[in-house]
């Protein structure tokens, strides 16, 4: 048995609200708000352009705080205006719930419980998603979005999709988001990821009503094809972008001493692949596509299954002491191969679109079998000193 009292002095003192969006969904909205109610007055209900009976539901509750958006816009945008609103007025969090029925607000004091543990967190309430009851394009696309959230954040969570959440608006009030419909809640939950926010997960209780009486807006083919577009973003962002940049923050906070030791003389990678990661590293390092090297590294090595944190070290072999050298060697390289027609990189004052594509060309062939050449002989260097070193450590994967 709950006690009420004490339940809504905690929404008081971590400054909680409840925001409830919702759209044609008359036949529970009432049930929802007044089983909320006997937990906290400050309730936020974002309708979405309802064209139902929901007007006049709202109607009685004059005391609460009503937000009106004339026509549907998506969840998302729904979510966006209560978040907006909530901070305006002052909370620090906001649990957000669906008007369907789905969820029990008898699970919100667990949230509160859980946050005051662990401040400045995202707490998702995960669902049993084993019921019987549960549909099966729904169980799909639990396990779809945990399939996607894990490549996008390396996190693994129970559940990605569940609407019943505790965010810190602290924390996600200064974030820009892009999507505005049921994707939301997903770019969301990754972003957060992104920006070092706890995500944790709570259990919940959950009830599907009967088929014939369920009510559902999520469009199966649309919607579905709107969220996987965005996951696709999301995970091109994360390899290319996100996750190459936290490696390289990991890697800046270690001595070069820490690095080899755990990333080198104490992995569990064989001798092979360490070698292989570093001849990437060093390879990709060479190439002239200078601002990008670190998100084609991180996306090779992941694609290729190396260690990723030794593909970007050997990847920084272009820091500015090395630039110059580098592409002299490139330079030299490419006479070597297209022979000795090729620009000596002498400037006349006839600049012409053949002196820049000779020089172009020779640069281009030249980094690539100057890269290649760093590669291997490095790599056969570096495949020597790992059999020397690590041959005598017991429990090492050597070759």
């Amino acid at each position: 048995m709950h006690d009420f009292s004490r339940i809504r002095r905690n929404f008081s003192e971590l400054r909680c609200c409840v925001i409830i969006p919702t759209y044609n969904n008359d036949q529970t909205l009432e049930m929802v708000i007044e089983d909320i109610q006997g937990y906290t007055p400050s309730i936020i209900i974002v309708n979405d352009g309802s064209t139902d009976n929901t007007p006049a539901i709202l109607n009685n509750y004059p005391h609460l705080h009503i937000l009106n958006i004339p026509e549907n816009k998506g969840k998302g945008n729904a979510l966006r205006t209560g978040f907006h609103y909530a901070i305006k007025n002052g909370f620090r969090y906001a649990i957000t719930i669906d008007s369907d029925g789905q969820h029990f607000p008898a699970d919100m004091p667990d949230f509160l419980d859980w946050i005051r543990k662990d401040p400045d967190s995202l707490i998702i309430g995960a669902r049993n998603m084993d019921q019987s009851e549960v549909p099966g394009t729904s169980s799909f696309g639990h396990k779809f979005s945990i399939f996607w959230y894990r490549i996008e954040t390396g996190l693994k969570i129970p559940d990605v999709q569940s609407g019943f959440r505790l965010y810190p608006l602290e924390k996600i009030g200064n974030m820009k988001f892009y999507t505005t419909k049921y994707e939301f809640e997903v770019e969301v939950l990754v972003r957060a990821a992104w920006r070092g926010i706890p995500i944790l997960s709570l259990p919940v209780n959950v009830y599907y009503a009967p088929k014939e009486q369920r009510v559902s807006h999520f469009r199966k083919f649309r919607d579905f094809a709107r969220v996987s577009l965005v996951n696709i973003i999301l995970v091109l962002m994360a390899i290319l972008l996100v996750r190459p940049i936290q490696f390289f923050k990991d890697l800046r906070k270690k001595s070069i001493r820490q690095f080899i030791r755990e990333y080198v003389i104490d992995s569990k990678d064989s001798n092979l692949k360490i070698t292989s990661s570093v001849a990437l590293g060093l390879f990709v390092g060479v190439l002239p596509i200078w601002g990008w090297q670190m998100m084609a590294a991180f996306g090779l090595s992941h694609f290729l299954k190396l260690n990723k944190f030794v593909t970007l070290a050997a990847a920084n072999i272009s820091i500015p002491p090395l630039i110059p050298f580098i592409i002299f060697l490139s330079y030299f390289s490419g006479k070597l191969i297209l022979g000795p027609s090729t620009s000596h990189l002498v400037y006349s004052p006839g600049l012409s679109i053949r002196w820049i594509k000779e020089n172009l060309l020779q640069y281009l062939v030249g980094s690539f079998i100057f890269g290649l050449f760093l590669a291997v002989i490095l790599g056969a260097i570096t495949y020597l000193l790992l059999h020397y070193f690590r041959k005598r450590i017991p429990g090492i994967v050597k070759d």
